[in-house]
């Protein structure tokens, strides 16, 4: 590992792009911790301490690395762009012209991507202005007026923009996927502080035997959470596929092998985002409108949010967590149609010669590969549902208070797999362009 680490700071193309990553981070760390002009820098933190039912918005921390929580000119983060993208990816299965865009190969995802950036942009000035408005006159602001909301609308819709801006040049000039660093990056730095938070809750001022048995579980715990989302990030079916011989001129060339790798966890973390949004959307939507009622709905509110589940004291409402589950396991399906097409790839396989061994060319291998999927699919959920449910089991029976549990550790580990893969390859290249030099 260190070795591989020092082979890539010895080549120079290399250890550039990653100095400018670190400086571009660098960038958004600092710009993290600039405050909006006439905002209190307190307000979050003392109405997130009042909720019974915060866990979307320190979800929302969490992704913009505690910028939300300072009200920093960098609050809204890179979370505009990632809903633009969900929302352009999930447009393209009914947009026959987004379809076409995205299959028309380097040209049409260019304008996918540039229109990407307008819906970011138009997300990052309905989400400011949620804000400024919504909790700008409870006190948010420190002088609620016209010239202040648009203060902060602008000066939070352009730090969205800028975000964005660098994320984009990250994956043009250093190493990795820009955006999905910069979401990495936010959700690390809370970390330390949660897991510091966890041991001052169980280990600090118990008996020594008390100490060592919990900090042995907490640390066995993240380790393990660790490596069943590494493994359900790397699991992979590979079905055979075998290519007919081909007459070329005298000589029979051709009957080579290959195969279809199938992953386990085919929709990555797109099934918790979506099950999550659902569930919190009524929660969230209740909150901006400033919805404080005792009634039939704040018990429907309670039955939606993970803070209530599986506490002991309030069972009841975990069936919430049931929907939750069933939500997550029908994502998993769904998310996985909308990426994968069995029919598409059977096709494909069939017009170049190529046939799964025992299975006949065109529908049936289309119904054998739907099959499969259905069933590693299932695998993947059943594990994605695991690495969810587990943080919830830990605060509702535990009380253990923290802001990353699942999604964000599918999130991390996922992307710093991809850029050691990504940073292998370039230096793959480079070996090889050493070898043609000689």
């Amino acid at each position: 590992m260190f070795q591989n680490v020092k082979k890539a700071f010895q080549i120079k193309e290399i250890r550039n792009r990653l100095i400018f990553t670190v400086i571009m981070l660098f960038v958004i760390r600092f710009g993290s911790q600039l405050p909006v002009p006439g905002v209190d820098r307190t307000y979050f933190s003392r109405w997130l301490a009042q909720q019974t039912s915060g866990d979307a918005f320190s979800l929302f921390d969490a992704f913009t690395g505690g910028s939300f929580l300072n009200m920093s000119i960098l609050a809204l983060n890179i979370t505009p762009y990632i809903t633009a993208s969900i929302i352009l990816q999930l447009l393209t299965i009914a947009i026959p012209k987004l379809e076409e865009m995205q299959r028309e190969g380097e040209e049409g995802r260019k304008l996918i991507v540039s229109i990407t950036r307008y819906v970011t942009v138009a997300l990052s000035v309905i989400e400011a202005a949620a804000m400024a408005i919504g909790f700008g006159r409870n006190g948010l602001l420190q002088d609620y007026n016209a010239l202040n909301v648009i203060t902060v609308i602008v000066v939070l819709t352009a730090g969205s923009a800028v975000v964005m801006w660098l994320g984009e040049r990250i994956t043009e000039k250093g190493v990795g996927n820009g955006i999905s660093i910069v979401l990495t990056i936010n959700i690390v730095s809370r970390i330390p502080s949660d897991i510091v938070t966890l041991f001052q809750q169980f280990v600090v001022g118990k008996k020594i035997a008390t100490e060592v048995v919990n900090s042995v579980i907490i640390v066995g715990i993240i380790i393990g959470m660790t490596v069943l989302v590494i493994l359900l990030n790397d699991a992979e079916r590979h079905i055979p596929v075998q290519y007919a011989r081909k007459i070329q001129g005298r000589r029979q060339v051709g009957s080579t092998t290959s195969s279809i790798p199938l992953k386990v966890n085919t929709g990555g973390v797109m099934p918790i985002i979506f099950a999550s949004s659902i569930m919190e959307f009524p929660v969230i939507i209740s909150t901006l409108v400033g919805y404080k009622g005792s009634g039939w709905w704040s018990e429907v509110l309670k039955y939606l949010s993970s803070t209530y589940w599986l506490n002991p004291a309030q069972m009841r409402y975990s069936v919430g967590l049931i929907v939750y589950v069933l939500l997550l396991i029908f994502f998993a399906y769904f998310y996985t149609s909308i990426t994968f097409n069995p029919i598409e790839i059977a096709d494909n396989l069939k017009k170049s010669g190529g046939f799964i061994p025992g299975i006949r060319p065109g529908k049936p291998t289309s119904e054998y590969l739907n099959r499969i999927l259905n069933y590693i699919i299932f695998i993947g959920a059943v594990g994605l549902t695991v690495v969810a449910v587990l943080p919830i089991f830990l605060r509702g029976v535990f009380n253990a208070d923290i802001s990353f549990g699942g999604t964000s550790l599918i999130i991390v580990v996922s992307v710093v797999l991809e850029t050691i893969k990504q940073i292998e390859s370039m230096m793959m290249v480079q070996n090889y362009k050493g070898f043609l030099s000689e």
